[in-house]
């Protein structure tokens, strides 16, 4: 059987915690039917008891690293089965007109959600996921993953609900004691995904059991009205057969016994005597037992309406920001001396934890250690910098994670390598002597073999013959070597600042368009698709600029310059004044002669003017030919710039 949560089935409701329907619950169900297959439902926890119950179970847990069988996988495609089959059952129940419970209802109108929640499980636990994570060792979920044993605690305590605020406080609680991994935290939602989903397999296959109890109850009844009708005296013989079936004494079977034959003649009551002298053996009766049909059916339709709404619910989450809320890697790497890394994106964060996790899993030490060597790393090389009094980049916790401080934190840490990342390592490190250097013993190899193969007649022939191979084999190993490269290396995207709440004031930026002052027509349109990049982008940190000269000419001067000048300031002062803001720029130099060239044209074109921008936003006074002529717009501002675009 498969292991479960304890279930306190006696705790089902608070009305029959004790008295005769205590009893009644622990004896009434079918012989043979273990814990393991009873709903996951436990004793309701209020938050606060949630979160000492996180903190109990923490105690309780022993896990092991090592890897074990799989035992997630198959037992969902079982769960698969057990709902398809019921489901199957419910159908063919409402095609023949006959009467389900409502939670055999609520089961066949959700069962579209069911199978794809069921698909979207098997997407996101492939073939091996679950082996990674660690496994506890003792208890009913030995031999399973510890954050599903969680799960499971969790829909116990909540009858298949899963209360944001609980979970959150469960998992906390938990940690205060034994911290998660990062992976486990990750598996949350599809562990809490595969606890609903064997939630309501064993909800089914209560329904099940119960429609085939039914099911017998009313062939017997058919059959003793059939007999009362024709021939009453042989009901007796009925009565006997039914009694020498041994029929199960379980609610759903008396319970629907009772309502077929109760109210009929008297001759119909004799069946029912029986059953009440089987039932009193057990301290029980029929009245009993109705009573817990009811309420199992409540019960039941409470926690299968619970689980569907609970699937509906993981899919609204957000657990990326439930991940970073719990994860102890990131609280600690939040410490960085740097204070960049909370100012950076998901992703880029995200990076960083999982090299954490990586470290983690080749040495000794836990993710929290490992990133508590990184952060007091970084704290040093802080220190350092603060005595010196230079800004160090060694002071943010990604150049020990990114960079080539990973290197030191991997000695620290006494990550083991193998043997392939040792050697990419190395090629890492010496990138262009391993590319020349397998294309050119890739040339001499391809050389060699052809030479080999030709076998010209003399040493003349064979060296002209070897130079002209040479060159051939060449180009295709080069052609091999790069499209080996592009199978082994792996791109690694630069981090990220998360600016989706704007830009920063030490960030400003100011986005410039290099272009010439030709005709009015070409400034007029400048000018507007100046406006529509502010109008796209509106930041009070960002701010827009045109950086012009004129075309190349054969004088300095030309009759329309000045015009073309006054119009382009004329346009960027009416945009500043239009959105009552500071940011729109002109930045204009006039020509310098080029002897090269022999004209007069704007020094260097583009490269120039965006030198000179970088002299006037560093506060460096550049030569006379490169300066502008023309700056307009609040040039206070440009001293804060930080970024060109």
């Amino acid at each position: 059987m498969f292991p479960a949560a304890q279930v306190h089935y006696n705790q089902l409701m608070p009305s029959i915690k004790s008295g005769p329907l205590s009893r009644l619950f622990r004896r009434s169900e079918r012989p043979g039917i273990s814990a393991e297959q009873l709903p996951l439902r436990a004793e309701l926890f209020s938050v606060d008891q949630m979160e000492q119950h996180g903190r109990t179970l923490a105690g309780w847990h022993t896990v092991s690293l090592d890897p074990a069988r799989d035992q997630l996988l198959p037992r969902l495609s079982e769960n698969e089965a057990v709902l398809s089959e019921a489901v199957n059952l419910l159908t063919e129940t409402v095609k023949a007109n006959l009467r389900i419970t409502p939670a055999g209802e609520w089961l066949l109108d959700n069962f579209y959600l069911i199978e794809e929640q069921i698909r979207l499980a098997k997407r996101h636990l492939p073939t091996g996921y679950s082996r990674e994570l660690p496994r506890l060792l003792n208890g009913p979920s030995a031999g399973l993953p510890r954050v599903y044993d969680l799960a499971l605690e969790t829909i116990s305590h909540g009858d298949g609900r899963i209360d944001p605020t609980n979970l959150s406080r469960f998992v906390q609680s938990y940690q205060s004691v034994t911290p998660l991994k990062l992976g486990e935290l990750w598996a949350i939602p599809i562990m809490l995904r595969l606890a609903l989903i064997e939630n309501l397999r064993r909800v089914a296959a209560r329904i099940s059991a119960s429609k085939k109890d039914r099911d017998r109850a009313d062939a017997w009844a058919d059959q003793m009205f059939e007999v009362a009708e024709t021939d009453p005296k042989n009901l007796i013989l009925v009565i006997a057969d039914m009694a020498r079936s041994n029929p199960p004494m379980v609610s759903s079977f008396v319970a629907e016994l009772a309502r077929r034959l109760q109210g009929h003649s008297s001759a119909l009551a004799l069946p029912l005597t029986w059953i009440e002298q089987r039932l009193s053996e057990s301290g029980l009766t029929i009245e009993l037992l109705v009573q817990s049909e009811t309420q199992k059916q409540a019960a039941d339709q409470v926690s299968i309406s619970n689980s569907i709404g609970s699937l509906r619910f993981l899919g609204a989450v957000d657990w990326a920001a439930f991940v970073e809320s719990h994860s102890t890697v990131e609280h600690i790497l939040r410490e960085d001396p740097a204070k960049i890394y909370e100012r950076m994106d998901f992703a880029t964060r995200d990076r960083y934890r999982h090299v954490v996790e990586k470290l983690a899993r080749s040495s000794p030490m836990q993710e929290w250690e490992i990133a508590r060597a990184v952060v007091a790393r970084a704290q040093q090389a802080a220190a350092i910098a603060a005595i010196e009094g230079f800004d160090n980049r060694t002071a943010h916790v990604g150049f020990y994670l990114t960079d080539k401080g990973l290197f030191e934190i991997e000695r620290v840490c006494r990550v083991g390598k193998s043997f392939v990342q040792n050697a990419r390592r190395i090629c890492h490190q010496h990138a262009l002597f391993c590319y020349l250097g397998t294309i050119f013993m890739a040339t001499l190899a391809f050389t060699i073999w052809l030479v080999h193969e030709a076998q010209p007649l003399n040493d003349c022939l064979t060296s002209v013959l070897s130079v002209v191979i040479a060159l051939c084999a060449s180009q295709l190993a080069l052609a091999l070597v790069n499209w080996l490269v592009t199978l082994c290396a792996t791109p690694h995207p630069l981090p990220k600042l998360d600016l989706s709440k704007g830009i920063p004031p030490e960030a400003r930026t100011l986005v410039v368009v290099p272009t010439m002052l030709v005709d009015p027509l070409g400034i007029e349109k400048l000018v507007e698709t100046l406006e529509v990049r502010f109008v796209a982008n509106q930041d009070a940190n960002l701010h827009f600029g045109l950086l012009t000269d004129f075309p190349d000419a054969h004088e300095q001067t030309l009759p329309n310059d000045q015009s073309l000048v006054e119009l382009a300031k004329t346009r960027i002062e009416e945009l500043n004044t239009k959105y009552r803001s500071d940011a729109f720029f002109l930045f204009h130099r006039e020509r310098a002669w080029n002897a090269g060239q022999r004209c007069w044209m704007g020094y260097e074109r583009k490269r120039g003017k965006l030198g000179a921008l970088n002299s006037l936003l560093r506060g460096v006074t550049p030569d006379e030919k490169n300066r502008f002529s023309h700056v307009v717009g609040e040039s206070a501002i440009l001293s804060q710039v930080k970024y060109v675009i």
